[in-house]
Formats: structure tokens, sequence, C-alpha cells
């Protein structure tokens, strides 16, 4: 789903404009973003949280001159699924297929 498909999604249910939809989908993205930039953690409870994570430097190589290179330290967004989110996938995986959906690495 892309943030037009979304937008066009809640202003079909809600019966907001789309304009003004858009308007609020990005502020709730900018509102996210920056509240990360900052060092803050959002929590959406029943979705996820999103939350920086710092990366170390690192030593790599190139795989096509198997020279060293230094991978400097960085700042990366992640996003944990909220146990309730998880559960909602794991239910609707077993109704399709019968069976219940793996969750290894989760």
């Amino acid at each position: 789903m892309t943030k037009a498909e979304l937008v066009e999604m809640i202003a079909g249910r809600t019966g907001v404009s789309k304009k003004d939809t858009g308007i609020v989908v990005n502020l709730i993205l900018e509102n996210i973003g920056q509240a990360l930039e900052a060092g803050d953690k959002v929590e959406l409870r029943g979705f996820g949280s999103f939350k920086v994570k710092n990366r170390r430097a690192r030593l790599a190589r190139n795989p096509r001159t198997g020279e060293a290179v230094h991978v400097p330290s960085k700042q990366v967004p992640y996003f944990k699924a909220s146990n309730e989110l998880k559960s909602k996938l794991n239910e609707k995986g077993s109704e399709e297929t019968g069976q219940p959906v793996e969750t290894t690495g989760i």
C-alpha cells in the first residue's frame, strides 16, 4: 500500500476530502520522523513502536576486490510490531492455510 492509497482509503471511510486527509497523513508521518530525529521512541498501541538504533562502525570487505572497507557508525530507524498486530497476522495466516504461520525471527 502506498501513501496515496492510504489517503484514499481513509478519505473514503471518513468522508473527509482527500486533500485534508493527505495533510493529516503527512503531518503524522512528519511528526513521527521528527520524534525519531530527536531520539524519542514512538509507540502506537496495538500497532507497534518506532525507535532509532545505533549501528556501530565496522570493517567490511568489498566483494569484488576483497579490500577492507571502513563502514562508519550510523543510526537506523527500527520498527517492532506489537503482539496484537502479530496475533492478527498469524490468525489470518492460519485461517487461509488451515495451519499456523511460522514466526521465526520475530
